[in-house]
């Protein structure tokens, strides 16, 4: 075994990333709102020695015809799944917009203590004023309002975490049962938020539940360079993956912090097949089943216009630079990207956001599909990947089956969990106690 090792997570998303997957006839619509198939995905992603099942979150249900965006609450999933598990790591996102610290802090900690320490924290700012309607705002704040709200926020839940010490709880029978010079108040007053404290759960099991973090807009690069322990990212491509990398690496080392010790892994979609031509008739008999009206609808969300009108076989149209859109920001500049390298037709941008809305797509054989990642694991491109099957399950038992023995006789990959908590999954240290 090299000492670098990958990191994997299993992004968990309804039938698969592909925008028709709940529309092939071997797909698992029906099972959407059945927890054994979540927990036989988490199963699965054990098999594999994945470090983590994540659930990404939105909140709102988006056009219900156009197939499962949401079904299950993540982290009402999770408790499920943790019980179905043993030591794979479990991450939600969790909206810094739409939840308050004390809220979220409680539920994240109250899980790693159900799975004995196997919790991630994905922490977001939402992006849709749909979901803001639904939350009693007329539309989302602005940007830079809504990441600092997020600083702050993350800022809290960490103190409350911390506003109890690892050896408060005495269960003195005849005495005490939690030591009261051990129990703090943070009594925060920030710009967002007031919070007492301490919090109603003991500290959890990991100290902090691993926290991730993923943006590409400068606020977001700020947060996760001086918060984030481990981090998602978006890359279609191995040149977009290292300016992030790079970037990101050298912003964690400007904040004082160990970048080493913070993985970035990008989005990964993969199709993988016993030959190149076997992989690709997978990928096709997806993209045969998407519908045009609902990708276009897609593609108007991703770059704030309306699309519906656009020729699907004409060149793309143009678009306003990053610095003048207003919209998210990572997804755009991952489309404009494309549409600079590929100069496709509207037709096939829908093609190539189909799956993964822009991350990097890799088809092929195991050891082709195990060349590339090597390829980005060595050239700073990536400290393992998020993994986006394009359907499911069969795209992560494909992945689990064939791909991941091919880095493991490569030394890239563990060959058994040597840990039982996230933080150990990811080589992370628990972080001491240090009072308020």
């Amino acid at each position: 075994m090299t000492s670098r090792q990958l990191h994997f997570n299993l992004f968990i998303h309804g039938c698969g990333h592909h925008k028709a997957a709940w529309r092939h006839p071997s797909s698992s619509a029906e099972r959407l709102g059945d927890i054994s198939y979540f927990e036989e995905l988490a199963q699965t992603a054990e098999r594999g020695l994945l470090d983590a099942v994540f659930f990404a979150d939105g909140q709102s249900a988006g056009p219900v015809g156009d197939g499962p965006l949401w079904f299950l609450e993540p982290l009402t999933a999770l408790s499920a799944m943790s019980r179905a598990t043993e030591r794979i790591g479990l991450v939600s996102t969790v909206s810094s917009t739409f939840y308050t610290p004390f809220h979220a802090a409680r539920m994240v900690a109250s899980l790693d203590h159900i799975s004995g320490g196997r919790m991630g924290w994905n922490v977001v700012t939402s992006m849709f004023d749909a979901e803001a309607r639904n939350h009693g705002m007329e539309a989302m704040p602005a940007h830079d309002v809504r990441y600092a709200r997020a600083e702050e926020f993350v800022d809290v839940v960490l103190r409350l975490w911390d506003s109890w010490a690892d050896d408060a709880l005495l269960y003195e029978r005849n005495g005490l049962y939690a030591d009261p010079s051990r129990v703090h108040s943070i009594d925060h007053h920030g710009e967002n938020f007031l919070v007492d404290g301490p919090l109603n759960v003991p500290r959890p099991p990991q100290g902090n539940p691993v926290l991730f973090q993923a943006g590409a807009s400068e606020p977001g690069r700020t947060l996760a360079a001086s918060r984030a322990e481990a981090i998602y990212a978006v890359a279609y491509n191995l040149p977009s993956a290292q300016e992030y990398y790079r970037d990101v690496k050298a912003r964690i080392t400007a904040a004082g912090r160990d970048a080493a010790q913070v993985p970035i892994m990008p989005g990964l979609v993969t199709y993988v097949g016993s030959t190149e031509a076997e992989a690709r008739a997978k990928q096709r008999e997806l993209d045969e089943l998407l519908p045009t009206d609902n990708s276009l609808r897609q593609l108007g969300q991703f770059v704030g216009r309306d699309c519906m009108d656009w020729e699907l076989d004409a060149p793309v149209p143009a678009l306003v630079p990053l610095d003048e859109f207003t919209g998210p920001k990572g997804r755009y500049a991952t489309i404009l990207r494309i549409i600079d390298a590929e100069q496709p037709t509207v037709r096939e941008l829908l093609g190539r956001l189909a799956a993964g809305g822009g991350h990097c797509t890799m088809v092929g054989t195991p050891e082709q599909i195990a060349d590339r990642i090597t390829d980005w694991f060595q050239n700073d491109g990536a400290d393992g990947f998020n993994l986006m099957p394009p359907s499911l399950p069969s795209g992560i038992e494909d992945f689990v089956d064939h791909v991941i023995p091919v880095l493991q006789k490569r030394g890239l990959f563990r060959q058994e969990y040597t840990a039982s908590t996230l933080r150990g999954h990811l080589g992370l240290a628990r972080p001491m106690h240090t009072g308020i």
